[in-house]
């Protein structure tokens, strides 16, 4: 049943959104009508009619066509792009923001998105004004009919007109635009067929040029007010061949290769329209490829029949000094004038309409909370009024710049940084190699993706370097703005799948064999019966590891043949919530097991992966100490609890309740309530030997609390670290220099190299009989520190009374059975004589307590009867004593060597 529920979701959420008001209207566009048409209609506008010449005149031809390959050339980069992701799966409003929400994230696909609004609204805008311009030629002082006033408040004037009609038709819906993009279609393809046909059939003529702006101080040559239209001719095409950047006549400012490019690459910015149209039409998977590609086709090879045209039958001065000249050379000069109205009233109508589709998905997505929320109110038939009411007004803003060629530098941008982000988008989907990014076109690679973004962000910074930086700034200003503020979304995020293709590939060149021991670091499998009573213990653990691998491991009693399902797949919610609320790097591992010591067996042989795998296990110590639940202590609940919910009544995390303690065994719950007992718990010990794992018993350290321990210190030195690395229970075989006391010495350099616990002084006990020398053991001592380039104090503690105690006990183990007395004071030797001593007077009472105690493991006896006596001496040693570490080392972990 859990198998089919994502394809049963799917099919209901298909139907409900079939059903619903927003998709009330059946999905019947072809692709010449739902993506030809719109592209070609979004691509053919200012550019075609009434800058085509500025491109040829500022450039010459050869720059002309270079500028029209490298624009093409990032576009089919991104429309590769596009069709690879428009044929992976079902695409809503939205078009490219929500190509790059899905596949990015939430952060990037907000950020893009509001980009992607801004930049149909800054193109709505530039549509307008250039409809303005070719109306104030034909209609202005200087046009042929001389009945409309000149000038920036008449041309904001006729502009806020424009948008006002582009406004009552959007309210009414974008129905009118659709029916009507045909008539306009075959309107704009009638003109440029006759511009074609007007190069040929038109006998050159002389054509008045409009008015230029005065030369200041009326010195230098006057401006020429007559051009020519020569027809074809080889020395106008001499002439026009190379750049002649000049003055534009509308701005006043002096053009180059990166502004003119701006211009030109407006009439590329189309190529989203047909995405777009994606809900409407009949197979979106087959339809936008297709119709998209075509439309990129076509489109460059009129842009490039028409450079060539201008270029051999127009002069230089008619390029530069007149924008509209095509009107002046047509067969029927109003041709070109209802052409130019036409489509780029229709380029506007569609900017508008799609930036108040974008602005409406996001705040659907509510990626802004309440900033947006009005924009989600809809009419009866759907459409967003209130975004198109706010994609009007910020329109209405941009027209006040008053100049077409003024903001074309920021629409560009503003497209190419969308363009580089679809490429991103598709570059991190095919990298991340995941099996259900399968799209059904396949005519691109990640090179190509690559080949964009680095497309894209170079003709960003030629074309206004100021303006691209700004850009991205306020991307990644919305980025982060989204990732702290936005709840999380159920998208799926690409890091992920990034993060785990790229792990995986380290993780396999991460060879075991090639370990060394001067890059050893703990890798800590810590085992947690209950976090409630641990959280000390996992906090000072996530400091000793050394940005090694740290596991949480949990074994819980049961077999799953006499259970319905798995028990621990619901419990992972709340150990990771833990890990997040203590803020500690570790993973998770739990497992099911009939027993404690086979569910650690299973957790010490599986736990990691390839070089990554626990070599150090954690073991609380078995004691009758009274735990406490420090996730309820009002002292710490700020600072792991999360805040809930005062209607919800559940815990905060779903552990069980903590054992009754010493109370537990009166009640018949075995010892004292606990899962396993003492012969278990040291044939836990043995097994992680036998494995070649390094083993750490952690006593007392429910009293451990990282914060207070760490800021109660007043200064440098006022923090201690013990390290005792001798077997106190076996004084004849005591040595600093075996692999387990170097052990312990290693991993108390490691605690103080954490930045916490930097200021602490680590302390080494040097445990000496009386007559030898004392400075001689300190010397060696001290020398073998140096070599291995740990600083720290060096105290010796006179130990003969548990020399003799254990010599004549095993003097009397050689003629005689040890009676139940001597028994019970061997298992007191190590602690007798030594910490005892210190309520006497000798030189270690004299220091102050340390915060930790690092103490040496011995192993556990081959006999497993005495177990129970061995647990027994481990916990007369640590009576009392504070947290203290219990530690074996089992392989070589320091080294003198580079």
């Amino acid at each position: 049943m859990s198998e089919r529920t994502p394809l049963l979701h799917y099919r209901l959420s298909t139907s409900v959104n079939e059903q619903s008001g927003e998709h009330h209207r059946p999905k019947k566009l072809s692709t010449f009508f739902g993506v030809v048409i719109p592209t070609l209609l979004s691509m053919f506008s200012v550019v075609v009619f009434l800058r085509i010449g500025f491109v040829v005149g500022q450039c010459g031809l050869y720059q002309a066509i270079a500028m029209f390959l490298v624009a093409y050339f990032i576009i089919s980069m991104t429309v590769l792009s596009v069709c690879a992701i428009s044929t992976n799966g079902a695409l809503d409003a939205g078009g490219a923001y929500y190509m790059i929400s899905r596949a990015l994230g939430p952060e990037f696909g907000g950020s893009l998105g509001v980009m992607f609004f801004l930049a149909n609204v800054c193109s709505s805008a530039l549509y307008i004004l250039g409809l303005v311009e070719a109306i104030v030629a034909t209609f202005g002082p200087a046009g042929s009919l001389q009945v409309l006033p000149a000038g920036y408040w008449w041309s904001l004037l006729y502009a806020t007109g424009i948008l006002l009609l582009c406004l009552l038709v959007c309210l009414v819906g974008a129905e009118i635009y659709a029916k009507a993009s045909f008539i306009i279609f075959l309107v704009v393809m009638l003109v440029l067929a006759t511009i074609f046909i007007s190069f040929f059939a038109v006998r050159p003529r002389t054509i008045l040029l409009p008015a230029a702006p005065p030369i200041l101080n009326g010195t230098g040559p006057q401006p020429p007010t007559m051009a020519n239209f020569t027809g074809f001719k080889l020395n106008t095409l001499l002439g026009n061949l190379d750049a002649d950047y000049a003055v534009d006549y509308t701005t006043g400012t002096m053009m180059s290769f990166a502004t003119v490019f701006a211009v030109m690459f407006n009439g590329c910015t189309g190529i989203m329209a047909g995405s777009n149209m994606s809900g409407d039409l009949k197979n979106p998977s087959y339809s936008i490829p297709r119709g998209t590609i075509t439309a990129v086709i076509f489109t460059f090879i009129i842009y490039n029949l028409l450079s060539l045209m201008v270029a051999c039958s127009c002069d230089r001065i008619l390029l530069q000094r007149d924008y509209s000249f095509l009107r002046d050379i047509n067969v029927w000069n109003p041709l070109v004038t209802v052409g130019v109205y036409s489509s780029t009233m229709s380029a506007a109508m569609s900017n508008l309409i799609g930036a108040s589709r974008i602005l409406y998905a996001l705040a659907r997505d509510d990626l802004f909370g309440t900033v947006l929320s009005p924009a989600k109110k809809t009419s009866g038939n759907g459409n967003p009024w209130v975004s198109v009411l706010l994609s009007w007004f910020l329109v209405q803003l941009v027209l006040f710049t008053g100049k077409l060629n003024t903001i074309a530098s920021i629409v560009t941008i503003f497209f190419l940084l969308v363009y580089a982000a679809v490429d991103l988008a598709c570059l991190a989907l095919e990298w991340a190699s995941a099996p259900n990014f399968r799209p059904t076109f396949r005519y691109f690679t990640w090179h190509t993706c690559v080949l964009g973004i680095v497309g894209c962000a170079v003709m960003m910074f030629l074309i206004n370097s100021i303006y691209a930086s700004a850009s991205i700034a306020f991307m990644l200003l919305l980025l982060l703005l989204i990732h702290y503020l936005s709840p999380t979304s159920s998208w799926g995020y690409i890091s992920q799948a990034l993060i785990f293709h790229q792990v995986r590939k380290y993780l396999l060149m991460l060879d075991v064999r090639k370990d060394h021991v001067k890059f050893w670091r703990p890798q800590v499998l810590l085992m947690v019966s209950n976090p409630r009573s641990s959280v000390g213990l996992i906090t000072f653990i996530n400091d000793i590891k050394k940005s090694g691998l740290y596991v949480l491991g949990h074994v819980q009693l049961g077999d799953l043949d006499t259970l319905p399902s798995d028990p621990l797949q619901c419990r992972y919610d709340s150990w990771l919530s833990l890990v997040d609320h203590l803020n500690i790097k570790a993973f998770v591992n739990l497992t099911l097991a009939d027993s404690v010591r086979h569910g650690v067996q299973h957790l010490l042989f599986i736990s990691g992966l390839g070089g990554m795998r626990p070599n150090t296990l954690v073991l609380g110590f078995y004691d009758d100490c009274t735990p406490k639940d420090k996730l309820t202590d009002p002292a710490l609940a700020d600072a792991t609890v999360p805040t809930q919910d005062p209607e919800d009544e559940r815990p905060p995390y779903h552990f069980p309740a903590l054992r009754a303690s010493i109370d537990a065994k009166e009640e018949g719950n075995g010892e004292n309530g606990k899962v396993m007992g003492p012969q278990e718990y040291v044939a836990v010990i043995a097994d992680a030997m036998k494995m070649m794992k390094n083993v750490v018993l952690a006593r007392y350290f429910h009293q451990f609390d990282r914060a207070s321990t760490i800021s109660s210190s007043p200064g440098k030195g006022a923090l201690y670290v013990d390290v005792w690395p001798v077997n106190l229970l076996r004084p004849d075989s005591s040595s600093y220099v075996d692999t387990c006391s170097l052990f312990l010495l290693q991993l108390a350099c490691v605690l103080n190299m954490v930045r916490a616990w930097r200021h602490a002084r680590l302390r080494l006990f040097l445990c000496v009989e009386e007559g030898r020398s004392l400075r001689g053991s300190e010397g060696k001592l001290g020398q073998l520190l140096k070599e291995l380039r740990i600083k720290a104090n060096v105290y010796t503690v006179p130990w003969d009374q548990q020399v003799a105690l254990h010599w004549q006990r095993q003097g009397e183990a050689g003629k005689r059975r040890p009676s139940r007395q001597s028994r019970r004071e061997e298992e007191g030797l190590g602690k007798k004589g030594l910490f005892e001593e210190e309520e006497g007077d000798d030189d270690y009472q004299a220091h102050p307590p340390p915060a930790v105690r690092f103490l040496y493991l011995p192993r556990p006896p081959a006999d497993t009867r005495r177990y129970t006596a061995y647990l027994r001496q481990l916990e007369l040693l640590t009576k009392d004593l504070g947290p203290t570490l219990l530690i074996h080392g089992v392989t070589p972990v320091l080294t003198t060597d580079l």
